[in-house]
């Protein structure tokens, strides 16, 4: 056994799950390795089951794939770090968050028993599973009647992906799955359990989203007033230990031991949201700080000193992502995704076979064809809702948009003003903390779409702030391990091993007065769009939906 001492972080993401092995003095990274989920995410059909057609706004995974990911991984990235078990003292796990669970008291999700095998709400209904909007609906309208305190806490709405309407969907949709449920868990929390035997709630995700304010959950007579016979979900399902972020678990057990490659005993930290710990990752845990996680869908967090009430947000919780401060966060359900959905449908095929003859990616393609336009040359402007809003909105029913499209409108216009809608979203977040109190003077960013620097020069420019980056391989795994290192007692506390693990390149990207002051033109006009469709009670994209669910009916 050697004096370095090093930590496992894993990192469960929407369609993968990563292991990286850093050094606990200085972050750095020494092995890593990426397992694929085999069912990836099921949205159009039941693969694992008996492939039946699921509903609009599904979005349901499989639990094996995880426990592959324990089994693949994180042995491959030992290996590749080539380190020895015996001095790897800790393990941090971040997750993909609202994704729930329906257990038996063992932790086995009841989609693994047989009679359960076709019943898609048996299944784990991923983060962006949309199926509860009605329930967030009610939930909210029956807390805005009974005059609830905690709701301020979530902007004054509930959005979909949270588990409480998860919950009351498959209570309402499924009573014979609900009813045969030990344990609603979400999958930070179900991983954790796994690897030491142990069931307990991190702090920050119970906060941010099972609704766990103040020390306690919504109440009994509001849950009974939504639905009866809910109102005891909480004490009967959901009643384990909460614990703080870098709180330690329990040890590794012997099975798990043996399928991860590590030693039995070693420290397990509490889960923490995917998004959530790239706080620590990139060492932005100080006010005024935005945390960016950019990838298929985007989060922004940030932390301050005193409770603020702003409305919109998804989540404000004390210690919700470093003990000692408010955590506030805001979102965007979907941002890589657009840009992937245009270049699969939406793109000629002569422009991905000029890619492949330059030997670059179709989206490298077509922002080579875009960068050397004038701000607003495209004459465009699109809403980024393609897979709902979640700030400041949080409304899973409004859809994407383009205006200002004409006979000659290109790929590339299209593409552009698809880059530009999404960070005219992160724009009206960052007003949005402002207005209400909450300071942001510096973007850190984070995530896959860092490789775009020409995405990142427009962030800096849309929101007109310096943008500092992560440059940490897998910043998410990374701030897993931060707060591994802390359970495992290497560091007093999550701020010393942030600044001693974080690897951060300060003001990468700068506002340019000239792109920054056109932007704004054209950002009042996305605002004028985003109130019109987003704020209008009889939206047009409301109507579609219900079109839409109409003709899914009817094929049935």
């Amino acid at each position: 056994m050697s004096n370095d001492k090093y930590i496992v972080g894993i990192d469960f993401g929407t369609l993968s799950g990563r292991a990286v092995v850093v050094r606990a003095s200085n972050g750095e990274q020494l092995g890593t390795a990426v397992t694929e989920y085999r069912h990836a995410v099921m949205d159009r059909t039941l693969d694992a089951g008996d492939g039946q057609k699921l509903p609009p706004e599904f979005a349901l995974q499989v639990p094996a794939d995880y426990i592959e990911v324990l089994g693949t991984a994180v042995p491959n990235a030992v290996k590749d770090a080539g380190v020895d078990p015996a001095d790897i003292v800790g393990i941090g796990i971040d997750a993909t968050s609202a994704t729930v669970f329906f257990t038996d008291a063992e932790g086995n999700v009841l989609c693994e028993q047989e009679k359960f095998k076709n019943n898609p709400h048996a299944y784990i209904k991923l983060w962006k599973h949309h199926g509860a909007q009605d329930q967030a609906d009610r939930l909210v309208a029956a807390a805005e009647e009974r005059g609830e305190e905690w709701l301020e806490r979530y902007g004054g709405v509930l959005s979909s992906e949270l588990l409480l309407p998860k919950a009351l969907e498959v209570f309402e949709k499924a009573p014979e799955v609900y009813e045969e449920t030990a344990e609603i868990v979400n999958l930070l929390d179900w991983v954790t359990w796994k690897l030491t035997g142990t069931l307990s709630y991190a702090a920050g995700d119970s906060g941010y989203k099972r609704m766990l304010q103040d020390g306690e959950y919504p109440s009994k007579d509001y849950l009974k007033s939504v639905a009866p016979g809910f109102e005891d979900v909480f004490e009967t399902r959901m009643n384990k230990e909460i614990l703080p972020l870098g709180a330690k678990v329990g040890g590794l057990t012997e099975e798990m031991a043996e399928l991860t490659g590590l030693k039995a005993g070693t420290a397990v930290a509490s889960g923490n949201i995917d998004a959530h710990v790239v706080v620590a990752g990139a060492n932005a845990v100080r006010p005024g700080q935005l945390t960016a996680i950019l990838g298929t869908s985007s989060c922004y967090v940030i932390n301050g000193e005193d409770y603020k009430n702003v409305p919109g947000t998804f989540g404000i919780v004390d210690g919700g992502a470093v003990d000692g401060y408010w955590g506030f966060e805001g979102g965007q359900t979907a941002v890589g995704d657009i840009f992937a959905w245009f270049t699969d449908n939406c793109v000629p095929a002569e422009y991905a076979q000029k890619a492949a003859r330059k030997g670059i990616s179709l989206h490298d393609f077509l922002v080579a064809k875009a960068a050397d336009q004038e701000v607003g040359e495209h004459g465009l402007i699109a809403l980024d809702w393609h897979n709902g809003n979640r700030s400041i909105l949080a409304d899973a029913r409004l859809s994407g948009l383009v205006i200002g499209q004409t006979l000659t409108t290109t790929p590339e216009d299209t593409y552009r003003a698809l880059l530009e809608a999404t960070l005219f979203g992160t724009r009206v977040i960052i007003e949005n903390f402002e207005e209400h109190g909450v300071q942001v003077e510096e973007i850190v960013a984070a995530g896959g779409l860092l490789k775009n620097s020409f995405y990142m020069q427009l962030m800096a420019d849309i929101t007109r702030r310096p943008i500092s980056v992560s440059e940490a391989e897998q910043t998410g795994a990374l701030g897993s391990a931060v707060f591994a290192a802390v359970a495992a007692g290497v560091y007093e506390d999550v701020f010393q091993a942030a600044e001693a693990m974080a690897n951060v390149r300060k003001d990468a990207y700068l506002p340019n007065e000239d792109r920054a002051a056109k932007y704004d033109a054209l950002f009042e006009i996305y605002k004028e769009l985003h109130d019109q469709f987003g704020r209008n009670p009889n939206s047009p994209m409301y109507r579609l939906k219900d079109i839409k669910a109409k003709a899914y009916e009817s094929s049935k």
